[in-house]
């Protein structure tokens, strides 16, 4: 209950302070205001709520090659994916850090105040980019399953540690640039810069 109390009363200072940003026009502050406001409320309301789901949803994408391959087998059910080697056998949980639950509320809390787009298209822009990256952290834990059943469960922390994350946030800058960096740099028609196929 306090947990809500005080969530409605921050809710409440955070709008007031971005009307007064708005109404300064100090667009950096109210976008910067904004989203780092927006990123922390979904933490505290949505991320226990989603995360658990979203760790199924991983959990039984990522699967799929191992099934396919008759490789390594996915409990979605509970977020964890079971992978024999040759050299033993591990379990992998997909937990709050895994599910992909903090980038994904960070992406949307940028866009959310991200005046380039309009409401629409950043409905648009936000359901594709959620979907990315979900799909780019499906293929960061299928990635880690197959190190780990071909290179042995000794592969666990390289395949975790660096390779995956290398994969995962190799695609979520890709992701980003197309979705933030580039659209930005077209609209402000910097010089004579573009990008081919923009003409």
């Amino acid at each position: 209950m306090i947990k809500y109390i005080a969530g409605l009363a921050g809710l409440a200072v955070w709008l007031f302070f971005l009307r007064v940003l708005n109404k300064s026009k100090l667009n950096f502050w109210h976008f910067l205001a904004g989203s780092a406001g927006a990123f922390i409320l979904m933490l505290l309301f949505l991320q226990p709520v989603l995360t658990q789901p979203l760790a199924r949803i991983v959990a039984l994408l990522a699967g799929l090659p191992g099934k396919i391959g008759d490789i390594y087998s996915a409990h979605y059910k509970y977020g964890v994916i079971f992978i024999e080697s040759a050299a033993g056998a591990i379990s992998l949980k997909i937990d709050f850090e895994c599910s992909g639950i903090i980038e994904i509320l960070a992406y949307l809390s940028l866009l959310i105040f991200y005046r380039v787009y309009t409401v629409y298209e950043r409905v648009y822009v936000g359901v594709l980019g959620v979907v990315a990256i979900v799909l780019a952290n499906a293929l960061r834990i299928t990635v880690i399953s197959l190190m780990i059943y071909f290179g042995g469960v000794d592969m666990y922390h390289i395949a975790h540690t660096f390779i995956g994350q290398f994969v995962f946030y190799g695609l979520s800058v890709i992701l980003y640039f197309y979705v933030f960096t580039k659209p930005q740099i077209i609209k402000q028609k910097v010089g004579s810069f573009q990008y081919d196929g923009d003409k």
